[in-house]
């Protein structure tokens, strides 16, 4: 099997740890604050699922990766964003 087939399967992997760092985070902080790492492991995700959807030629599943990866890519450099400047006002 090629590279591409098994990438799907990375994606996966990789979806199935995006709910552990919010997790851990809430079980430590007792709030519900967003885990920088959460998406960063969904934008792991979504790029796998996205070369995986190119590689079966899934028309449908690729557009739906790109919209995914694009407005959860937003959101990772806003909190990004929003970390480093709540480091330069403290």
């Amino acid at each position: 099997m090629e590279w591409q087939y098994w990438i799907g399967w990375v994606g996966l992997a990789f979806g199935m740890c995006v709910p552990i760092p919010q997790l851990i985070s809430i079980l430590k902080t007792g709030r519900t604050n967003v885990a920088l790492w959460t998406y960063i492991f969904l934008f792991i995700t979504l790029t796998c699922y996205l070369i995986h959807a190119i590689y079966i030629r899934s028309e449908v599943f690729a557009v739906a990766q790109a919209v995914n990866l694009l407005t959860n890519g937003t959101i990772l450099i806003l909190l990004v964003r929003y970390r480093n400047n709540d480091k330069i006002w403290k």
